[in-house]
């Protein structure tokens, strides 16, 4: 019989749980009815553990019998911790991505506000509520402590902090005791919000005509909602333009949300920011431990900061007064998350722009084929910029890699190039999107290659320091001195990564500079930001770096920028491949004759009559993108069709293909003919962390479609027998079929 008693509140919480469901728990009688608003943070039992759940309702009823309801714990806070937009929007998210709603939350939070910590970092301050009289020296007489306690409490009117109380004699006891005879407070004093005084702290660079144009038209949508995607060529600009919108927006009182894609480019973009305002702009972003996290958090959502720039999990941040969202190199696939709640940080902003009523501005040089497959159908406004703002392109040049001698993964042409541009003082970027010293560690005897134990991949060697590392698993092992297999010291570095270059590059070019940016090489703290001051103080050199190099960066001294080798990217497996391979190409092209000297570009290549490489650097990336879409088209691919992966993985491979294979009879039922399905099949990474892993692919031209039968599937996956066997996800729009 369900719980009908109205005497016991009923309150029904999202707990962080993977389990896809909502609990229900009984409120205390003492709990105040007008402080169980939606949204507040509630400490309950669930097992033998205590899990901080976010109240979702308050139903009358429960499936549950009253004898069968826990009661809660503690009330944590007394209002909601999010707005009612930011609860939607992680209703809206848990649903799309048929994810665990308290799952989503609890990624919607700072890890210490997961944990129970108060929504306020301020100090507690201790001080007396009334003044020392007769009457409390009598009530005192026989709690000398007390007494002593209080009188030392009244010198200091304005409270005393923690700190301060040891070094004054006082004890937590003692306070206590004051707090319970109601003659001290505590009370937590947050720093004051900053005067406003002058908006800038530096007058506005003159917009082109071009980008007038663009902050033109996003300001006519500064109360309403609306989608633009700014497509401008790497240098045009596009920052600029943020600038003055955020502007208007800051006039207004309101904030700005700024999305960038990875860590390394939040400094620099923080810099320019808080040149040009003077208001506090935050940053949210791995490298941050819990408590500033939680810092910039409380800032967003009390309106103390009118900026608050972050990666992809900065989305869920609450804003007191939201006024624009600008996501900047829209296309880049860190806004999609691959592990856990598997959401589009992009496609979430757009979402939740509309739930806010506010606009939104999608940035890239090179846009992603579904945000201009939107933009052509006229969904967004697409707003260009197509010339520098303050140099001209550069050039392109292909080079044949065919029957050349290689010295550092370069022809003897771009050696020359480089020495030519070193010479005449300007620095050179080196573009290999391959870390490590060499990719496989070879026997020359046996033919036998360095794999991990644990993936279907083959062992990087490193040499700073010497070890061998999987990228895919980050499992390490030692160099060995001989072949495991037949003992021969005959083991040769095959292929060329990062250490490996610069290495050459060393013995080729002993004057110049050589720095190396890639993951290892900036991993302490602060090493990318050392880097980056060192190549902005603009000294002849080489950079040489990964993909680390290629978003956003501004390097002025930079006129030739060499791929060294493209054609990993176009005979890709993966449908994006081609759209990938071209987005960047051009990112890493544009960090070329970005002030007032004129770029170069080369590309070496093994395919150089390659149509859609020669259509990429004659006809630009519109032109590409748009041969793509209609390939696209034609093959029935996104963004004209919908997709959603269903992923499962075992210790053995047997278990997870019969998972998926149940689904998919269960998929296969009568009214399910508007999605298609293949598979399962093996991922193309069959074992990865030693577990094997299995696919089944679901397709559709109706989004509904997919999603109805998605919604169908899940307590079919939820409840089978290998459930708990096996690991198994959900991944809706998926950008990764590895």
């Amino acid at each position: 019989m369900p719980n009908t008693d109205r005497s016991g509140r009923i309150l029904r919480v999202a707990l962080p749980s993977p389990l896809r469901r909502l609990f229900d728990y009984l409120a205390p009688d003492d709990w105040p009815q007008n402080a169980l608003a939606e949204g507040v943070r509630i400490a309950v039992p669930f097992g033998n553990r205590t899990l901080i759940g976010v109240l979702i309702e308050q139903p009358e009823q429960s499936e549950l019998t009253p004898e069968q309801l826990k009661t809660a714990l503690e009330l944590i806070d007394h209002n909601p911790i999010l707005p009612d937009s930011l609860l939607k929007l992680c209703r809206w998210c848990a649903d799309y991505y048929h994810h665990s709603l308290g799952d989503t939350l609890s990624n919607a939070l700072p890890a210490l506000l997961r944990q129970g910590h108060a929504t306020s970092l301020a100090e507690p301050h201790w001080r007396c509520s009334k003044a020392l009289d007769d009457q409390i020296r009598l009530a005192l007489r026989r709690a000398p402590k007390q007494l002593q306690a209080f009188e030392r409490l009244c010198e200091h009117p304005k409270g005393v902090s923690r700190p301060l109380l040891s070094s004054l004699g006082i004890s937590s006891a003692t306070l206590r005791a004051l707090e319970q005879k109601q003659l001290v407070v505590c009370e937590h004093l947050d720093e004051p919000m900053p005067g406003k005084g002058s908006l800038l702290h530096e007058a506005p660079y003159p917009l082109n005509e071009d980008q007038r144009r663009a902050v033109e038209r996003v300001d006519c949508d500064l109360d309403r909602f609306h989608c633009h995607l700014l497509q401008g060529v790497t240098g045009s600009g596009k920052t600029e333009v943020y600038l003055h919108l955020i502007e208007q927006v800051l006039r207004q009182d309101k904030q700005a949300l700024v999305l960038v894609p990875e860590i390394g480019l939040t400094p620099q973009t923080l810099q320019r920011f808080r040149q040009r305002f003077n208001r506090p702009v935050v940053a949210m972003h791995s490298g941050l431990n819990d408590r500033e996290r939680l810092k910039a958090w409380l800032d967003a959502s009390n309106g103390r900061a009118g900026i608050l720039i972050g990666t992809r999990s900065s989305l869920f941040t609450p804003l007191l007064n939201p006024g624009i969202i600008i996501v900047d190199e829209e296309h880049d696939g860190s806004y999609k998350q691959q592990d856990g709640l598997r959401y589009n940080a992009r496609d979430m902003a757009i979402y939740r722009a509309k739930l806010e009523q506010i606009p939104i501005v999608l940035g890239s040089a090179t846009p992603s084929l579904e945000s201009l497959h939107n933009a052509l159908q006229q969904r967004y406004s697409q707003l260009l910029l197509p010339n520098r703002a303050a140099a001209t392109l550069p050039d392109f040049q292909l080079l044949d890699l065919r029957n050349q001698p290689l010295i550092a993964g370069m022809t003897s042409v771009l050696q020359q190039q480089v020495e030519q541009h070193l010479q005449q003082g300007n620095q050179v970027l080196l573009f290999l999107n391959r870390r490590g010293y060499a990719p496989t560690l070879l026997c020359h005897q046996c033919g036998w290659v360095a794999d991990c134990r644990l993936c279907d991949s083959r062992m990087t060697l490193h040499r700073t320091p010497p070890h061998l590392h999987c990228h895919h698993c980050d499992s390490q092992a030692q160099v060995p001195f001989q072949c495991p297999k037949c003992n021969s010291h005959e083991l040769n570095p095959v292929g060329r990564g990062t250490e490996r270059s610069e290495e050459e590059l060393q013995l080729r070019f002993p004057r110049a500079s050589i720095l190396r940016i890639d993951r290892d090489s900036t991993r302490r703290k602060d090493a990318m930001h050392q880097l980056l001051q060192q190549i902005h103080r603009g000294e002849p050199g080489i950079l040489l770096g990964t993909q680390m190099l290629a978003k956003g960066h501004h390097f002025p001294a930079v006129t030739l920028v060499a791929i060294l080798d493209v054609d990993s990217g176009l005979f890709s497996t993966d449908f994006r491949g081609l759209e990938r391979m071209g987005q960047l190409l051009l990112q890493v092209a544009g960090r070329a004759g970005r002030a007032d000297k004129q770029g170069s570009v080369a590309i070496q290549t093994h395919n150089p009559e390659h149509p859609a490489l020669l259509q990429l650097i004659h006809q630009g990336y519109e032109t590409f993108a748009r041969s793509l879409l209609r390939e696209r088209s034609l093959l029935r691919l996104p963004p004209y069709t919908y997709l959603a992966l269903l992923r499962s993985e075992a210790a053995q491979m047997q278990p997870a293909q019969q998972f998926l294979a149940d689904i998919r009879q269960q998929a296969s039922s009568p009214g399910t003919t508007e999605v298609s399905l293949l598979g399962p099949i093996a991922a193309p990474m069959e074992r990865r962390q030693g577990r094997y892993r299995s696919q089944l692919l679901l397709q559709s031209s109706s989004r509904r479609a997919l999603h109805r039968l998605l919604q169908q599937l899940l307590p079919a996956m939820e409840t089978h027998p290998l459930s708990r066997k096996i690991r198994w996800s959900i991944d809706v729009d998926p950008q990764e079929m590895l």
